[in-house]
């Protein structure tokens, strides 16, 4: 079987989110608008879905739960870059959007890859790796 994932997560401002993960690691908007938003890793439907931001006021998904609800919680959304150069420069594009920074770069001897730890402003761990070595 073949199948794609393509993770949603629920925040509070939708365009305020999607501004923040275009600032920080340069995804692209395929859809806009303050209830849902579909980013890209670059040209909106010719490259890869990486991420689906969902109001928490659009209520048509029900199960999707509530935002007094805890946010994240075993959660976290891995990204992983083509090369340790690519890497480097997402590390500092993040810097540069005054992410907050759960853990700085560093080498991760069990995955076998470089690796930062962020958080996003709705509080979901956000981790930038590199490719595994």
């Amino acid at each position: 079987m073949s199948m794609k994932m393509h993770p949603m997560i629920q925040v509070e401002d939708v365009e305020a989110s999607s501004r923040w993960y275009q600032a920080t690691i340069g995804l692209v908007s395929g859809h806009g608008g303050n209830e849902y938003e579909i980013l890209f890793a670059g040209q909106p439907f010719e490259s890869p879905m990486l991420l689906q931001l969902h109001g928490w006021a659009a209520h048509e998904h029900g199960f999707l739960g509530g935002p007094g609800e805890a946010v994240g919680n075993g959660c976290s959304l891995w990204f992983e870059t083509p090369n340790k150069a690519s890497f480097d420069t997402a590390v500092a594009r993040a810097i540069a959007a005054e992410a907050t920074v759960l853990e700085r770069p560093t080498w991760n001897p069990v995955a076998h890859h470089h690796e930062i730890a962020l958080r996003d402003p709705d509080g979901y761990v956000f981790v930038i790796n590199s490719p595994f070595e």
